[in-house]
Formats: C-alpha cells, structure tokens, sequence
C-alpha cells in the first residue's frame, strides 16, 4: 500500500432506509433489520457499521435514511457517541438517488473527495483488513478514474448473490477491471462462476465524489438532477437535513446497479480480503452465528428436543422444538415463522402476501417506537385500548388533545410529569393520572430512569390519528 492511500481520507455514506422484509417477523417497515439487535455483539448492523467507518480514516458520514426512521438513526449515533450528517428522503427511491445525494454532499464538503458507499445492513467483523482495503479500494479509484466495488471472495457457490467477473488487472495495484456483472445464478452457474475466480458482489463502492457526478451524468441525469435539487432546496429540521420532496419525486425509482454500474465502462474491482454478510435471511443469519453441539443457534425463551442445524429463536413467548431438523422457527409476541432453512430465503414472498391480505403484522411491529420511547398494545376491543407505554429519561410526548377518547395512565415504574390543561402535578408507582375527552395534555419523564405506566384509553374511537398535536419538541407534524 502507498502512502498516500494509508493518509487518504475516505467520505462514507451510510445508505439506512431499505425494510429487511426476509428477516420478518423481527424486521418490519416500522423497524427494519438494521436497526435492530441481532447480532452477538448485541449492536444493530446500523451501529456495528457506523463503528466500522469511525476511525481516523474516515471522514464524518454521511446517513441517508427514510424520514421515518430518522429518531432511530438519531438515538443510536448518541448511543455511540458519534456524530454524523443525518439525510431524510422523503420517499424511498431506491439506491440511485440516496448515492448520489452522498456523492453530492461530499463533494460540497471537498470537490476531490473520494466517497465510501455501505449499506447499513451488512455484517463485517474483520475491522482492520476492512479498513485497508478500503484505503487500497480508495487509491485504485483515484489512481485510475474508477468507481470501484468490493468484490467478496466467496465460501461456497451462493445462489443468494450478485457475481462479479473481474478483467484485466488495474497496474500493479490489486485492482481489476469488471469484465462482467452477472445475476443471482442457480446452483450449478454458481458453482461455474467460483471455479472461474468470480467475486461476489457486496454493493458496496469507493468512488471519487466527482467520478460518480459525472457517470449519473452521463446515465442516469434525471436521478443526478433530482437529487441535486432536492438538496438545493432541503431544510434543516433539528439535527436532520431533509430533502426537498418535490424535487426527490422526480428522480426514478431504480438502483445504482441498473442506473450506473451496468453501463459505466469505469467500474473496477477490489478482491477484499475482510469476511462479509448481508445477513439477507434467517439462512444466513444462522450461518454467522455460534452454534450449540447439535448445530443449532438458540435464542431467548427457547427449548428444543432431538433437533439439529436448526434456527430457533423467540423475543417473549416459549417456544419449542420436537424432531425438526434444517428449520427456521421466530416467534415475536404477534406472529410466528416457520420454515425450512432451505427456503428461508423466500420470507420476502411471504411477507409480500400478507401485505396482500392487508396484514398490519406484514409492516407494523406489535411495540412501536417513537422519539420518547416505545408503547405497545394489550389488548384492545369495542370502545377500549389498553398500552404498555415506557418513556425514556428526559423523554417528552407533545401537548396533544384527543377529540374521542378519554384516558387513564398508571405509573408502574419511575416518575410521570403529567400536563392536564395547563395543571402539572408528579404521579409515582400505583398513582393514576385521568385525562378526560378533549383536554390539552402531556406527559414528560423528569427522572433518570425509564417511566413505564399502563394507559387505558376509554371512548368511541381509540385510533393513533386522533391525536391533535399542538405542540411537539421532536417537530413532527
């Protein structure tokens, strides 16, 4: 390595908005794969990622989210203690116009910087042989005008990836040409492409700001052009900048692969050394995990009985296995999956009927979170709702009123500063709060610990659109 690429400054551009739906029920649209703790580390992928690019190589990232995990990206950077530029789309459209939103941020920061793209779902426990390469990745790019991809080195013959045929070699710097990309083959093509020195593909890329600039350009304008204007006209809205969403709606829906990396004569291709996984299906999810003596992975309230090579894995309720052998079995507290590890990877498909079948289990989570904490329903039934609410330290939910319901709160845990209609009064343990119909209220935890209560909601209708905020530090509409 030279010593420019050991001194190089890398931009990195985290991309954090896509849904996960093969790792479902854990991962849902209201709380996708990244975000969560499924790794032994117990750190979501987002975090071990954002870790990854926060040494003195890197340069501040840059998060490109959807607007509605924008207090999840937030809440975790705190939890690590690293700042970051946090980018809202205002709609998801695909990878194209995230990267080249990133592109155009670092170039703005500096016209001669070199861009590291990553998605944020990714699992890379080699952190030292990560970074080099990235470094190496970095010279190649410059060194030759190339928008250059992190070619894995397979394990085996994945049907689950994109593969990457490298070409004639880039000097003497590792680096390789792309001779060709090809799709997710069967079994058997697999099987070809490893044989013949074929790279997976891992999607993510180390480009110079300006190179990338100039291939959407050439492309893909429309996505250059949308993105380009939606930043010339986003707003700063507390710690985020979100893009303008007119502009943003007029870029294409369509991936960097098809937009640029298909028709670009400037790809190149690094053969990385570091382990990776796009830990894509519960399949893979066992494949990096530790293994018992039967070769199973077990997780949380979980007892099996003659089983082998098995995922098995529950958040709340016991869950059990008899004589199963190869199988996938999640339980979370409002659905269940079962399948074998074979066809893990085909989730995807199921999660997409169930959004057919108008399914709120499909994308919601049974708790839901907020940028004060979490709730999660009860039980519910014809004029009542009953929730498990738990607000953080120094978390505060927005002066609201309710049109159709009345409320109870009972404090569980901690202290509650309740607002009823101007009024503040303090509510401990086994104290109980009443909130009648149409009241201007709030609740606000003053305490250091969590401030968990049990809210019954009374009245014709319990639904979340019958609140009227008027007044939210979170500047949520």
């Amino acid at each position: 390595m030279t010593a420019s690429s050991r001194n190089r400054t890398v931009h990195p551009v985290v991309i954090a908005g896509g849904s996960g739906t093969r790792l479902w029920p854990v991962s849902r649209d209201t709380m996708p794969k990244q975000f969560v703790s499924l790794l032994d580390s117990g750190r979501s992928t987002f975090e071990e990622t954002i870790l990854r690019v926060s040494g003195e190589s890197f340069a501040r990232p840059v998060v490109v989210t959807h607007s509605d995990f924008r207090f999840v990206v937030a809440e975790q950077l705190a939890g690590l203690g690293i700042e970051a530029d946090i980018v809202l789309e205002p709609e998801r459209r695909d990878s194209a116009a995230a990267i080249a939103v990133g592109a155009l941020i670092a170039a703005g920061r500096d016209e001669d910087a070199v861009c590291l793209v990553l998605a944020a779902d990714h699992l890379i426990p080699d952190g030292e042989l990560f970074t080099a390469d990235c470094q190496e990745a970095a010279e190649a790019a410059t060194r030759f005008e190339r928008i250059m991809l992190l070619g894995i080195e397979p394990t085996g013959p994945s049907t689950a990836y994109g593969y990457i045929a490298p070409g004639a070699p880039l000097g003497d710097s590792g680096a390789f040409t792309v001779e060709r990309f090809a799709e997710k083959p069967n079994r058997e093509t697999a099987e070809t492409y490893v044989a013949e020195g074929y790279r997976w593909n891992s999607g993510n890329f180390v480009f110079p700001a300006r190179l990338m600039q100039e291939e959407l350009s050439t492309y893909a304008p429309e996505v250059l052009n949308a993105a380009r204007g939606a930043l010339e006209a986003a707003v700063r809205d507390l710690d985020f900048l979100r893009l303008d969403a007119d502009a943003f709606a007029k870029a294409p829906r369509i991936s960097i692969d098809y937009a640029v990396m298909e028709k670009t004569r400037r790809a190149g291709v690094l053969k990385t050394r570091f382990r990776w996984s796009d830990v894509g299906s519960w399949d893979a999810m066992f494949d990096v995990k530790d293994k018992d003596e039967a070769g199973n992975v077990l997780e949380g309230a979980v007892s099996v009985l003659d089983t082998h090579g098995s995922f098995v894995r529950s958040d709340e309720v016991l869950t059990t296995v008899v004589g199963l052998d190869d199988v996938v079995v999640v339980t979370t507290p409002d659905a269940v999956l079962v399948t074998s590890r074979e066809r893990a990877g085909e989730v995807k498909s199921l999660v997409a009927k169930l959004h057919a079948e108008n399914r709120p289990e499909a994308g919601q989570h049974h708790r839901i979170h907020r940028p004060w904490g979490w709730y999660q329903r009860i039980d519910i039934g014809d004029r009542f709702q009953v929730k498990h609410i738990c607000v953080k330290p120094g978390g505060i939910l927005s002066l609201q009123r309710h049109y159709h319901r009345a409320e109870h709160w009972v404090v569980v845990r901690g202290t509650a500063e309740v607002t009823v209609d101007g009024a503040v009064k303090l509510f401990h343990e086994n104290e109980a709060a009443y909130l009648p119909i149409g009241c201007t209220h709030r609740l606000h935890n003053p305490g250091k610990i969590p401030l968990k209560l049990i809210e019954v909601q009374v009245g014709s209708y319990t639904g979340e659109d019958d609140i009227v905020r008027i007044e939210d530090i979170y500047a949520r509409n």
